[in-house]
């Protein structure tokens, strides 16, 4: 409550301080997000707590001026969250956003973002498009996207024996790109897509998806979707005793706050890939610590991927000596990444963080030694096999 009441206050101030120019309010930051629909439990206030504390740990000032953040919700709305974007560049003197849940809300603001030559860092967006051929000179991603996350779970389950899968996708751009990747990587690999079902965003009831799926016979069922629509289908697809019938549930994005929800009665073996895990080392549970104090429950990598992204700005403004968008993006992708989440990383030309993905299931109420202990580790895919290699990009900022 407290911090959403915070984040309340912040936006207000936004709102009521009226037009100011970017001098006036020094280096300005905003957290464009999903703060009260599917995604708010896995990005929202999460993520403004996560670039709160990466201005502090930063300093808190640039060029001795505050550090200034806002944030609001774009309520899963493209057109919203352009008026939002195109509002805080234009007159609140906002220079950078991150975070973004939802790739249509991204891919709105990414052309809005290059016309303004301002940045815009996504931990939220899953499209592989936005590192693709809807790449910007000032656009960049840092946790993961649909292919990083599809691939890495078909690799490691094709060495498992399960070579027919079937496709649960949200009927959205990032759910289309689900399936395209999915089938592309499962096809590769001699497996088999048996059948796809679509659902819209925010959806209550999921059993005749799940039927279909389940009637197919498919080894795996692949649910291409995030936040509460992941909830519903994995605690529906535990009462139909998918998993229990021998199909492997594999979520393609799935956080903690959604095993949690859940209960590990019901989420129990379901499969998973994610790029950062509060218990991975010493650094990790250190930060860790810090976020659940102010926030109350673990990041998940969005969260993460939001202070990251905040905090290799914030070095590369001071570096750059400017807040001048074009001149930052450079420096950014010049300077090496380095945090409690991500060591010796860069962000290549196409805007994509490289870093490791890892394989996780999720435990059985037996295994589990505390309230946040949820995941076993079960392998890791490197950056360079996470993500498709450069010279294969479609994103008009890469030569050929």
């Amino acid at each position: 409550m407290e911090v959403c009441l915070r984040i309340a206050a912040v936006i207000a101030f936004a709102i009521l301080a009226g037009p100011v120019s970017a001098g006036d309010a020094g280096v300005k930051i905003g957290v464009l997000s999903d703060m009260s629909g599917p995604y708010s439990s896995i990005t929202g206030p999460g993520s403004v707590v996560a670039a709160q504390m990466a201005i502090e740990d930063f300093g808190g000032k640039l060029f001795g001026t505050p550090i200034t953040l806002v944030s609001a919700d774009h309520q899963n709305k493209a057109d919203l969250g352009s008026a939002i974007a195109k509002r805080w560049y234009d007159v609140e003197g906002v220079d950078a956003i991150f975070d973004v849940p939802n790739s249509a809300v991204a891919l709105a603001i990414a052309g809005i973002a290059d016309e303004r030559k301002k940045i815009v860092g996504y931990s939220g967006a899953s499209s592989s498009t936005l590192t693709g051929a809807a790449c910007k000179a000032t656009t960049s991603a840092w946790a993961y996207d649909t292919y990083s996350l599809v691939n890495g779970a078909v690799k490691f389950l094709a060495r498992q024996g399960i070579d027919t899968w079937f496709f649960v996708a949200l009927d959205s751009e990032s759910g289309r790109a689900f399936e395209a990747l999915g089938t592309q990587a499962i096809e590769g690999l001699n497996g088999k897509v048996l059948g796809v079902v679509r659902h819209p965003i925010n959806t209550a009831d999921f059993s005749s998806f799940l039927l279909q799926a389940q009637a197919s016979k498919a080894k795996a069922i692949a649910l291409a979707n995030a936040g509460n629509d992941t909830v519903v289908s994995l605690r529906q697809a535990h009462e139909f005793q998918l998993p229990q019938s021998g199909q492997t549930v594999v979520a393609l994005i799935l956080v903690l706050a959604d095993v949690k929800a859940l209960g590990l009665e019901t989420a129990q073996g379901a499969i998973l890939s994610e790029s950062f895990y509060w218990d991975t080392d010493d650094a990790t549970r250190a930060w860790n610590k810090r976020f659940m104090d102010r926030h109350g429950s673990p990041a998940d990598m969005m969260q993460a991927g939001v202070y990251s992204a905040v905090l290799h700005y914030l070095k590369s403004v001071e570096k750059a000596g400017t807040i001048d968008g074009r001149k930052v993006a450079a420096t950014m992708k010049s300077l090496p990444i380095e945090d409690f989440y991500t060591h010796g990383a860069s962000v290549r030309a196409d805007g994509r963080v490289m870093r490791d993905m890892y394989i996780f299931r999720v435990k059985a109420p037996s295994e589990s030694k505390g309230p946040w202990d949820l995941y076993q580790r079960l392998g890791k895919v490197d950056a360079v096999d996470a993500y498709p290699p450069l010279a294969q990009s479609s994103c008009p900022l890469v030569k050929p």
